[in-house]
């Protein structure tokens, strides 16, 4: 089975989900399963949660990249695996496991992940979703406030502590590694519907 793997990234609240929803919904038929960079930050249990709470989880050594770059080698090899799972209120991995068979499509998610060359040439095609920093700043305080009991003010410390000069650091350059580049993500119609047009070509050359 010839396995396509799409790459979606782009800075936080950016509108990378909304394009990957989009993405699963078109690919439904065809086999699809998405990995997030999320899913894959190192555990800390030698760390206190206050200890957690300080570390600076927009740098590319916060993630496990390694297990990722293994796990979507194994899937295109037709082995399933298990992804971790990590807890946004806890800073810290759980103990669950999610499984996950091998499919047809694999959509890659996540704010470094073109920043990663191993991770890069695993990918058929590279979609960075390029939006406003005010925007994308005011999508993320409302996600963190509303689903991950955070206070505004935590929420807007963090972003200028660290997501800010992460982004301008590395998501920012790793634009340049993009095939496509779509402003506003899933909110994009036009742009999603040619970029669906395009994955669908690469699925049937497979």
């Amino acid at each position: 089975m010839k396995v396509t793997v799409i790459g979606v990234a782009g800075g936080t609240g950016s509108g990378k989900s909304t394009l990957v929803k989009r993405l699963q919904e078109a690919f439904a038929s065809e086999d699809v399963v998405t990995l997030c960079h999320d899913y894959y930050y190192k555990a800390h249990p030698e760390l206190t949660y206050e200890e957690r709470t300080k570390l600076n989880y927009d740098h590319p050594q916060s993630f496990d990249t390694d297990m990722l770059v293994e796990h979507i080698r194994a899937l295109k090899e037709n082995v399933p695996i298990e992804h971790p799972v990590y807890s946004f209120v806890d800073h810290n991995r759980t103990e669950e496991k999610v499984p996950v068979k091998p499919s047809k499509v694999i959509i890659v998610d996540g704010i470094l992940i073109f920043e990663n060359k191993e991770l890069r040439e695993l990918m058929d095609m590279k979609v960075f979703v390029d939006t406003d920093a005010d925007i994308r700043l005011a999508r993320r305080i409302l996600r963190d406030v509303r689903d991950r009991g955070r206070s505004m003010e935590s929420v807007i410390s963090q972003y200028t502590n660290t997501v800010k000069p992460m982004h301008e650091e590395f998501v920012e350059p790793s634009k340049r590694y993009a095939d496509v580049i779509i402003p506003e993500g899933g909110f994009n119609s036009v742009a999603v519907a040619m970029l669906i047009q395009n994955i669908r070509s690469l699925i049937q050359e497979a």
